[in-house]
């Protein structure tokens, strides 16, 4: 996936003059949450070179693919899996690799997962919150946003953007609140006041890059959050635009993990124990062949993917 940048760029320089009168987003970051360090995989979409070319980000096989090109190879993005007020696509049902989703059961040493870790996902870059918010984001004003980011409608860039906004302004799930923040900031702003600021904010680690390939977890599964937590999904969009979901009924854990070829990782994996709310042809039930609400289903998070949990 490949979008139209300069229009981006304009709306950085803009940043330059608009940062004279308000924080920057690592100084927000700093000022809001001061004893909470900063996730390298943020640190990451705040210095990224625009001038690369974007990649379109599609989960599966338990794991973590990245395709990279204009094509959306399955017309799908990543948050399909983790709105869960959707019924499960054929694609998606009859995908051999979708195993991201796991019994909470099946979470113990020794059990062992097909997953595809990648060395970075989108070049996508986060805006200020005060360019963000001059940015049309909604349903009704698709033709303007297509129009400023240069994109064809009807392309695989289109769609998704399309895809995106929906998901976004869909209607949340019973016990869920959710929001879609469009910067740093407005995440932040989002998390802390459902879990207040003395938390920590958490991704995926991997050593390398590493191909698809078993990984055996390892002695030292880690409960990182009760029932409360906030869990914000990257989203394939031209700028970092994060789909953020807080439920209490949710359980996280730190997973440490050893690949076939040697490669260890620390996955996040999150638990949802009440799923009675979700679609019952949600594409975890369809690959498990259990039934909603009877009992906890699990799933990895992405290296681009964030949890907010108390300290």
């Amino acid at each position: 996936m490949e979008f139209h940048i300069s229009w981006i760029l304009a709306f950085l320089a803009l940043a330059v003059v608009a940062s004279q009168a308000a924080l920057s987003p690592e100084q927000y970051w700093k000022y809001e949450l001061p004893n909470t360090p900063m996730p390298k995989v943020v640190q990451d979409m705040l210095h990224r070179d625009l001038e690369e070319k974007s990649t379109s980000v599609s989960v599966g096989g338990g794991g973590l693919k990245v395709n990279t090109g204009k094509e959306n190879p399955r017309g799908n993005s990543s948050a399909n899996l983790y709105t869960y007020v959707y019924a499960a696509t054929e694609t998606q049902i009859h995908d051999p690799n979708v195993a991201l989703f796991f019994l909470e059961k099946d979470l113990h040493p020794r059990a062992t997962m097909t997953l595809h870790f990648t060395e970075k996902t989108e070049t996508s870059t986060f805006l200020p919150r005060q360019i963000a918010q001059k940015i049309p984001f909604s349903s009704n004003k698709l033709p303007e946003i297509l129009k400023k980011f240069s994109v064809t409608p009807g392309s695989a860039e289109a769609e998704m953007m399309k895809n995106t906004i929906k998901e976004c302004e869909a209607p949340q799930i019973r016990g869920e609140k959710k929001y879609c923040a469009t910067s740093l900031e407005s995440m932040i702003d989002f998390s802390t006041s459902k879990i207040g600021k003395n938390v920590q904010a958490i991704s995926t680690e991997v050593e390398k890059r590493t191909p698809l390939q078993k990984y055996t977890i390892a002695y030292g599964v880690q409960k990182i959050s009760g029932d409360k937590s906030v869990v914000c999904h990257k989203q394939n969009y031209p700028y970092v635009v994060f789909y953020c979901h807080k439920s209490e009924k949710t359980r996280a854990y730190m997973v440490p993990l050893e690949g076939a070829d040697g490669t260890k990782a620390k996955a996040l994996a999150i638990c949802h124990t009440d799923t009675s709310a979700w679609n019952p042809k949600h594409v975890a039930f369809q690959v498990l062949k259990v039934e909603p609400g009877t009992i906890p289903i699990c799933h990895f998070l992405p290296k681009d993917h964030i949890v907010w949990v108390p300290k």
